[in-house]
């Protein structure tokens, strides 16, 4: 079933036109074009090694594109100075693979941290509260004062998306957000996915190569074929295809859960 909300297109949130980057000879991302818009999560489909993370590193200033033109909340992220990119990225919640904890801290002192840093002049209580408020949205408040090396992994991700939702960012990416999580613990963070955007309203940029995550999340897939979205749409437009990149992608990747 695909998902039925209030995608707002007259607003863009990023937009990408012409990006390349190459590695040496590989060139990773040859001509990418796309919009995300306010409200949506678009899903970036393809293999290991297809440059989906490095788009995603592109367009939070980590990696330098060859050539083209990034925007985000209408700032064109290549011509920013550090201050500028540093106000940004604090308006986008980067959700690792690996969750990025902390191992020394604390579940309370990890949500702290981003808080105090960015937000110096909040009080003790206002920083505890929102550090509740952020545990209650991920259906964690009991695990407050436990270390990350005692959480099983679908915690240390709930943890870690947490981590970024306390700074309430408009913009949201997920680097494979259910690799090496188990099927059920999988199912729980597709929802947590579905849950963020809707309580707090982000548009989101969904990097994975599984496709239950895909069809579960996504109000709009992009599939990233040979450096470029080979078919966007939904999950249903994308994969009523005849293409051999695509139906060989679906057979040997999909396990429908829904």
């Amino acid at each position: 079933m695909e998902k039925d909300l209030k995608i707002d297109k007259s607003q863009v949130v990023i937009s990408i036109r012409d990006l390349k980057k190459s590695f040496g000879e590989v060139t990773v991302l040859n001509g990418v074009d796309v919009d995300v818009f306010k409200g949506e999560n678009l899903v970036v489909l393809g293999k290991s090694g297809t440059g989906k993370s490095v788009l995603i590193k592109i367009i939070v200033g980590l990696l330098k594109p060859d050539s083209g033109e990034v925007k985000v909340l209408g700032k064109e992220v290549e011509q920013l100075n550090e201050k500028e990119l540093s106000k940004l990225r604090s308006k986008i919640g980067f959700s690792f693979q690996s969750s990025a904890l902390y191992d020394s801290m604390t579940v309370k002192e990890n949500l702290a941290f981003p808080l105090v840093r960015n937000k110096r002049n909040l009080t003790s209580k206002e920083v505890n509260e929102a550090i509740e408020k952020v545990l209650e949205d991920i259906g964690l408040p009991q695990v407050i004062n436990q270390l990350p090396a005692e959480l099983s992994g679908g915690q240390r991700k709930r943890i870690g998306i947490a981590r970024t939702l306390i700074l309430q960012p408009e913009v949201m990416l997920y680097d494979e957000p259910t690799a090496g999580l188990d099927p059920i613990t999988s199912v729980e963070i597709n929802n947590l996915i579905n849950e963020v955007q809707q309580q707090y309203n982000t548009s989101s940029i969904i990097i994975t190569h599984d496709l239950t995550c895909a069809k579960t999340t996504g109000n709009r897939i992009a599939m990233l074929v040979d450096g470029k979205f080979l078919k966007q749409g939904t999950f249903k437009e994308v994969f009523d295809s005849d293409n051999e990149n695509v139906k060989s992608f679906y057979d040997y990747n999909f396990i429908d859960t829904v």
